[in-house]
């Protein structure tokens, strides 16, 4: 019988209920390679799909079998069968969306960043509380199999008190998928380092200080916003915690790196995120990670099955419909998102001013 201590943990749990009806607004790109992959994988019921482009709905609900293309929003809050709107737009759209859907009693799943400014991401989660509908954000790297590995294993005491937390990405990444966000003047941290933040923050909480430092690539062409990046995210805990989270979107050698690893007083967890390896193909995340507390004489590895994208995309979704069952919260509830995104404006404002900003400054 495998040592208990010995399981990672790390696959999805869902709820007894999933077939809520789901209806989809957006059909980009990440709906059809992550989202609908996924949700089809686990029998999830999509009941129908909507874009501004009725070619790009009709073309992704025939490849995926979904029922219904709706010819626009109001055919979707006004179907019986929808209990989930899952909103995937761009995010300076999401919150005319999430006020009509909030209006019609419907719950939503919101694609990240819940918006590109602060204000408007806590009017989104205003809306959906005085609704009394429940708002989960698609910050889905919290289910990563090797971050949620990781949260098991600190859990279990490997690795005793955390003091140092590390997340370095080193590619060559495809910007040339996602057209609108060459235009956007925040980009690495709005959009990529994001998922990084928010993944430490489930780990260890929210931060006392933010300092970061942003920089562009000579050779990065019509990309507006900053595309290397260097944040650190400094902890009032006993151990003087501190988190590293740095990024470089334009390694064109050969040597490509994507590596998490957190030193605790005793032990240490490494591993690699396989995605960003060869994005978006990638591989399967690993992690090794030894203990003086178990087995000191010792070191453990394993190579996690899945990858972030696209199997990390059931947990948001999962975790929506728990909290609609059991009347709690989302891992990713609107409300905790707001402290993801203040960690990003604080990044920001960190490089903007050339200063440490304290968490408790964004309001």
């Amino acid at each position: 019988m495998q040592d208990p201590l010995l399981d990672l943990d790390y696959k999805p749990h869902l709820p007894p209920k999933i077939d809520y009806g789901i209806a989809i607004v957006g059909t980009g790109g990440i709906v059809n390679y992550a989202v609908l992959p996924t949700y089809t994988k686990h029998g999830l019921n999509v009941v129908g799909c909507f874009d501004a482009n009725s070619e790009s709905a009709a073309k992704t609900a025939s490849h995926f079998n979904i029922p219904r293309v709706y010819r626009d929003l109001d055919e979707i809050l006004e179907d019986p069968q929808v209990d989930i709107v899952e909103i995937s737009v761009p995010p300076w759209r999401q919150l005319e969306i999430v006020r009509k859907v909030a209006a019609a009693g419907k719950h939503m799943l919101c694609q990240k960043p819940l918006s590109d400014t602060f204000a408007e991401a806590k009017e989104i989660v205003r809306v959906a509380k005085e609704a009394k509908v429940k708002l989960a954000v698609n910050q889905q790297m919290r289910w990563d199999q090797g971050i949620r590995a990781a949260r098991t294993l600190m859990c279990k005491g490997w690795i005793g008190e955390v003091t140092d937390g590390q997340i370095q990405v080193s590619v060559s990444t495809p910007w040339h998928m996602w057209g609108w966000l060459a235009v956007q003047a925040r980009l690495e941290v709005m959009y990529h380092s994001i998922h990084y933040i928010d993944s430490m923050r489930y780990l260890f909480g929210d931060p006392i200080w933010i300092t970061s430092r942003h920089s562009r690539y000579p050779l990065q062409g019509n990309l507006a916003g900053e595309t290397k990046t260097v944040t650190i995210m400094d902890y009032d805990t006993p151990s003087h915690l501190q988190v590293l989270i740095a990024d470089n979107h334009y390694n064109l050698s050969d040597d490509y790196f994507a590596i998490f690893r957190f030193i605790g007083t005793e032990g240490s967890i490494n591993g690699t995120l396989g995605l960003m390896y060869n994005y978006p193909t990638g591989r399967p995340d690993t992690i090794e990670w030894s203990s003086r507390h178990y087995y000191a004489d010792k070191r453990f590895e394993a190579k996690l099955e899945g990858m972030w994208i696209p199997d990390a995309f059931i947990g948001p979704i999962a975790s929506l419909m728990r909290a609609i069952q059991e009347d709690g919260l989302p891992e990713t509830d609107g409300e905790d998102n707001l402290n993801t995104l203040r960690v990003v404006e604080a990044a920001y404002l960190s490089a903007r001013e050339n200063r440490s900003v304290r968490l408790d400054e964004i309001r």
